[in-house]
């Protein structure tokens, strides 16, 4: 069992809860419109980074290729309206189906293997869709990409973005929550613990491994979808290996398998790159070695730092009342 899977007393998850509402309540009144936007930048990742948890931390399988599927479902909704011409509603909806089918694809490919077959597969799959859209130029662009025009009325407002993009946030976090605390998600932490024990009782680890994956792409190609409206603007780079790296990267730092860890993550790793990048041009050094300390001292991501340290502590109290 992992630090992000042992509960606290429910007012604590209450008063979490709504810390965390004040606070997205508050930023719009407190920040500036490019800080706004990096705060809506964080959330869209968060999502990605947790839809990548779904795997990784209770499912037991690491996928390399989220960030192709992030960015199909980014293509998609661009693609909709400039050249199919349909309404942002109906383009979104387009972008997340196409990723979810993308991500059923990859399952079905994927599914049987795990370690570091199943990365170094998911990797492979990933590579394949940067391929098609760095040389199919005549539908994705090619290297020049395609811009859209999709904030327009009153999506150009930042702060109505914004909202748009936290409650979006806040229900996949909710959605994702749900469904790896339901007995199906119970059943994928077995499968991650001891993948050969819970075939011999009976269950279907294909099966299981399969929908995870499917639910996980789900989310991806929401974040995906958002980001389409938030850019306005979508390459190769939106589907290449980095995007998926940085989206595991988030989910690890945070916290793998807490989920609300991604929120972390991807507030540390968007903030570190944008602060340290005004002051230098080697800033992935930096970057690095931030990585390196965190592995070294918190390989259990930061809120599972401090959920072990919380432990500690409440331990030390009964024991020494």
């Amino acid at each position: 069992m992992t630090d992000g899977e042992r509960r606290h007393p429910a007012w604590v998850s209450w008063a979490s809860s709504v810390g965390v509402l004040a606070v997205l309540a508050t930023l719009p009144f407190v920040l500036k419109s490019y800080h706004l936007g990096i705060a809506t930048q964080i959330l869209i990742f968060a999502i990605l980074a947790m839809s990548i948890d779904v795997l990784a931390g209770f499912s037991g399988r690491t996928p390399l290729c989220h960030g192709a599927i992030f960015g199909t479902a980014t293509y998609f909704v661009i693609y909709s309206v400039n050249i199919w011409d349909l309404p942002l509603p109906a383009a979104l909806l387009v972008g997340v189906a196409a990723a979810t089918v993308l991500s059923a694809v990859f399952a079905i490919l994927a599914v049987r293997v795990s370690g570091v077959y199943f990365l170094l597969l998911t990797l492979a799959l990933g590579l394949v869709v940067w391929g098609v859209c760095l040389r199919w130029s005549q539908v994705t662009g090619g290297e020049n990409g395609l811009r859209g025009d999709l904030r327009r009325g009153a999506l150009a407002d930042i702060k109505v973005f914004y909202a748009i993009a936290a409650a979006t946030s806040l229900f996949a976090y909710i959605a994702m929550r749900r469904f790896v605390n339901s007995p199906f998600g119970l059943t994928l932490r077995g499968i991650r613990d001891s993948e050969s024990r819970m075939a011999s009782l009976g269950y279907n680890v294909t099966l299981h491994v399969f929908l995870a994956f499917v639910v996980s792409g789900f989310f991806a190609g929401l974040a995906g979808s958002i980001y389409a409206v938030f850019n306005n603007y979508v390459s190769p780079s939106a589907v290449a290996l980095p995007q998926s790296v940085q989206g595991l990267l988030m989910a690890i730092v945070g916290g793998i398998g807490t989920l609300v860890g991604s929120y972390v993550g991807a507030a540390l790793i968007i903030m570190l790159e944008l602060f340290v990048s005004a002051f230098t041009e080697r800033w992935q050094i930096v970057l690095g070695s931030v990585f390196v300390a965190i592995m070294l001292f918190a390989p259990e991501g930061i809120v599972g730092k401090i959920n072990q340290l919380t432990r500690r502590h409440s331990q030390s109290k009964n024991t020494n009342p």
